[in-house]
């Protein structure tokens, strides 16, 4: 554990009325106490929870763009505006680590092929040169295991459900020392299902602790599993005859 704490100075915020201060968890948000070495922050597209991860990663000095102290190259609307807003509290300080976002991946991969000498942190092989979904494992299985802190943006995204499996075995690896931290943006219901993790809801709300069982990706994905006929037929119903009932 390193990242214990994070806080927003509210007082240092002129007004609420402007992106990112008008999302409504940083109105009502005072500070998030991180206890576990995994966290998972989930809620709905516009929630906010990319905004404080990319927030936590400006803080941490980590390019906003996605990379770590070392990747340095410029992206535009990289730069985080709510980071200068936030304190975090270490015990210790992480120095080391890695700010992965699922959107900008593809400059980062860029970034790599023009640094060859830094793919062999990276597996060797340009990212480019593989599937998505493989250019995503292959950055978890070979570049995080340093001792740090590793903040994920739905790394999910390129990730086949057999793949989000074999990433929950890499999160279990490396946190099991006790020498890595994950706080992980996203949607997947089988990632949010680690043993023993935090998850925050990020609501219309403040942010709130929940269970596995409360979040909607679960919810959701367990009612379609089980009434997958019926739901479809309701989602896809034409509207000619819904009028005539």
């Amino acid at each position: 554990m390193f990242l214990r704490n994070i806080t927003i100075q509210h007082d240092r915020i002129a007004s609420y009325n402007v992106y990112p201060f008008s999302i409504p968890f940083v109105k009502r948000t005072d500070e998030l106490k991180i206890e576990a070495p995994i966290t998972f922050f989930v809620g709905e597209n516009g929630s906010g929870k990319s905004t404080l991860l990319e927030g936590i990663a400006d803080k941490c000095e980590f390019n906003t763009a996605g990379g770590s102290r070392n990747n340095v190259y410029d992206l535009h609307a990289s730069e985080s505006s709510l980071g200068d807003y936030l304190r975090l509290s270490w015990l210790p300080k992480a120095t080391k680590g890695f700010f992965f976002r699922a959107e900008s991946f593809f400059h980062f991969a860029s970034y790599l092929d023009s640094h060859p000498e830094a793919l062999n942190a990276y597996g060797g092989k340009s990212l480019h040169h593989q599937s998505h979904g493989e250019s995503f494992f292959s950055l978890f299985a070979n570049r995080f295991g340093q001792k740090g802190i590793y903040l994920l943006d739905e790394p999910e995204a390129a990730l086949s459900p057999q793949r989000q499996l074999s990433f929950l075995r890499i999160l279990h690896d490396l946190t099991k020392k006790g020498q890595c931290q994950f706080i992980i943006a996203t949607h997947s219901p089988i990632l949010l299902g680690f043993p023993n993790a935090a998850i925050f809801h990020f609501g219309e709300e403040s942010i709130k602790k929940v269970e596995y069982e409360e979040t909607n990706a679960y919810a959701v994905t367990r009612s379609f599993l089980q009434h997958r006929k019926t739901m479809l037929e309701e989602l896809l119903r034409d509207d000619e005859e819904e009028s005539q009932e």
